[in-house]
């Protein structure tokens, strides 16, 4: 199956690649920033009709968060035209579109946390140009995915868990936000669990796959209906318990001090509750704390 993955470069886009390059099902085409414009909608449709693809991931984002705020028109250039864009392109092309999105779409007033279809109000610009991009993708075409996902952190990209360990070198003493609770959610579990619910069935579609494909427990056999998921490690906590797992696991003395959002400013405002609910399928990603371990023990 061909694949073509925009954002490349990036922590998500990274990982994405590394896992689908691996297997032999997929032929992989990925492209960053420095490629071509992903808001112009003839360069994208000409990468389109070149590779004809099968399927189409957009990794692709603006996620400086409180830069958001003073580049809003390149946050919403990014994160919410370019998608539409590809999504426009998608449709003339026949191609299946993923796209990822944010839990930063939500106001983060429900302590519940959110289900895939309640109402949407964020509070940022960051999740203003998400929420952007989701509306365009489902405009302009019906065959897509919108997953959202939370607190990312993983291998290329800047994440809470290297900041924290970072800080640790040279602090023994932090302030970290207890307010704001989500389930921080590693980008190795994410690219695994997409690729066994989203494109695997469409795998099982092509009559060369099948016979393999029914000796393996690795692909899930049933197509997922086309709109908006939530997918992340399970489980949630605040930041300030998120950095105090950390500081446990690699056993380092840090005092952790938890403060509020108001103590603790910053340009562009977080939601309070950013836990999001799977309601739509069977995830089988582990717990956050277990995945967080994995991490670390694979970056000692």
């Amino acid at each position: 199956m061909k694949v073509l993955l925009f954002g490349k470069l990036g922590m998500l886009g990274s990982q994405m690649l590394k896992a689908l390059s691996g297997r032999e099902d997929f032929e992989m085409y990925a492209f960053d920033k420095n490629d071509f414009d992903i808001s112009d909608k003839n360069a994208l449709s000409e990468a389109l009709k070149r590779i004809s693809p099968n399927f189409v991931i957009n990794c692709a984002a603006y996620t400086a968060v409180d830069d958001c705020e003073k580049e809003r028109d390149v946050a919403m250039r990014v994160n919410g035209e370019a998608p539409g864009a590809i999504a426009a392109v998608c449709k003339e092309e026949g191609a299946v579109l993923l796209h990822i999105s944010t839990d930063y779409v939500f106001d983060g007033e429900n302590s519940d946390g959110y289900k895939e279809d309640d109402s949407t109000s964020p509070v940022n610009a960051y999740g203003e140009s998400k929420l952007l991009g989701e509306k365009l993708v489902a405009e302009n075409m019906d065959d897509y995915y919108i997953v959202r996902s939370s607190w990312l952190y993983g291998t290329n990209g800047q994440n809470f868990v290297d900041t924290m360990l970072r800080l640790a070198e040279t602090k023994s003493e932090l302030n970290v936000v207890d307010d704001q609770i989500g389930s921080p959610t590693y980008s190795k579990d994410l690219c695994e669990e997409v690729i066994r619910c989203f494109l695997s069935p469409y795998v099982a579609d092509l009559p060369e796959q099948h016979e393999r494909m029914l000796n393996t427990n690795d692909y899930s056999e049933k197509k997922l209906p086309f709109g908006i998921y939530h997918l992340t490690n399970t489980e949630h906590t605040s930041w300030c318990g998120f950095a105090k797992e950390i500081f446990r696991l690699k056993d380092l003395n840090v005092e952790v001090n938890a403060v509020t959002s108001e103590e603790f400013q910053r340009p562009a405002k977080r939601p309070h509750c950013s836990i999001l609910k799977n309601t739509k399928f069977d995830c089988k990603m582990r717990s956050w704390k277990d995945a967080l371990e994995a991490y670390l023990k694979l970056t000692t």
